[in-house]
């Protein structure tokens, strides 16, 4: 399709109208591509914790009405001007975390945070405004984290998208996995690839057993990490945290009475060389610091934090050698190595079919965040189509 031939497309969305109320099953009007974007026909989206935690806010920057999530995989249905890099009918993964490809920022390898591409919450990147609105009464609808994937049509930036490789007609790698490595599993490989470097022989330890998790635990042991410690409260978790790359199970309420940090330090005789906080709790982060080991220690922020509060540590312990970073998207960037995850995972390198514990329609998204609250679930994969669910059991 042209983007002269371009018009207006009504579709379901999934809309949140409230903090904490279901979303509910809208008409919505999407407006074509501008210029540098593409409008993308949704195959499958998931559900994360970073989706609950918006979805709960009360204040900004919540936004409503707004259509959440950003972690899908689609098909390019139409482009507006400018764009080059995609077609119609390529398989793409929309990613929240930009690449212009042009910026100092994207030229170094020392950042992927784009500076052309700057976040405005709820609007489109580049010109502040939405390309959704309510097909019944015409009000604006927000987009969220520049994605909005809980709606069978979307509109995103081009520097948003990361087109996968095909064989043949088809995509190389099936939707529902491409779907992961959107943000939640190519930010935990990703961390210990790219934030960490974790090295061969080292000892690593991991607070929180989510999606986010679990894979820093994946990455690490293909980084060659001999000792990957879990810490969660969830004990059902420990038979796939093995799987995954896990050595040890922490559960700090069955420490004894001592801190985890303290539990820890005792283990690795001295403290972890690296230490991932994937929950976004600055409790925990402090915990994560304390563990870390004196002299190299290095320890890593992925979880999302709602409040984005501080946290303290003692100057001493940073001039005795350890450190704190973090990194968004798990320092990857997106149309570099996205392509480079998949393709690992069509070599049998990277596993991506453990993540995938449960599988909706649609018309049920509201189970998904249900089965996600009451910690039941790792991703839980949400299909547009019905037609499309033969790609897996509905859970």
């Amino acid at each position: 399709m042209e983007q002269s031939a371009a018009k207006p497309i009504r579709c379901r969305a999934a809309v949140s109208k409230a903090p904490g109320r279901p979303l509910e099953m809208e008409e919505v009007e999407v407006a074509p591509p501008r210029a540098h974007e593409v409008r993308v026909r949704i195959i499958c989206t998931s559900l994360c914790h970073t989706d609950v935690t918006f979805w709960c806010m009360k204040d900004l920057p919540a936004m409503y009405p707004s259509i959440l999530r950003h972690e899908a995989v689609g098909v390019v249905e139409s482009v507006g001007e400018h764009v080059q890099e995609v077609a119609v009918g390529d398989t793409v993964v929309p990613v929240f975390l930009p690449q212009c490809g042009e910026c100092d920022d994207c030229l170094s390898a020392r950042s992927n945070i784009c500076s052309v591409l700057a976040h405005r919450p709820g609007h489109m990147p580049r010109d502040g405004t939405t390309r959704f609105s309510l097909a019944a009464s015409g009000e604006p609808v927000h987009t969220f984290l520049c994605v909005s994937s809980f709606a069978e049509y979307t509109v995103v930036d081009v520097g948003h998208v990361v087109k996968l490789a095909a064989v043949g007609p088809a995509p190389a790698l099936p939707p529902e996995k491409a779907c992961l490595l959107s943000c939640g599993v190519a930010t935990g490989v990703g961390a210990a690839w790219k934030v960490a470097a974790v090295a061969a022989g080292s000892t690593v330890a991991v607070f929180g057993l989510g999606t986010v998790g679990l894979a820093v635990a994946q990455g690490s042991k293909m980084r060659g990490a001999k000792r990957i410690i879990g810490v969660d409260l969830n004990p059902d978790k420990m038979e796939i945290a093995k799987r995954l790359g896990i050595t040890d199970f922490v559960n700090p309420n069955e420490t004894g009475g001592k801190a985890v940090s303290e539990v820890i330090t005792e283990m690795t005789g001295g403290g972890a060389d690296y230490c991932f906080e994937c929950v976004g709790s600055t409790s925990l982060m402090a915990e994560a610091f304390k563990s870390s080991r004196k002299g190299w220690g290095k320890t890593i922020i992925l979880g999302t934090d709602a409040g984005a509060a501080p946290f303290s540590i003692s100057s001493s312990d940073i001039k005795r050698g350890r450190s704190v970073t973090g990194g968004l998207l798990g320092g990857i960037k997106p149309k570099n190595d996205i392509p480079v995850l998949a393709q690992k995972y069509l070599d049998k390198e990277l596993e991506l079919d453990e993540f995938i514990t449960h599988q909706v329609g649609f018309e049920d998204i509201n189970r998904a965040f249900d089965l996600l609250q009451q910690g039941r679930c790792l991703r839980c994969i949400i299909w547009m189509d019905d037609g499309a669910k033969e790609n897996g059991a509905l859970a």
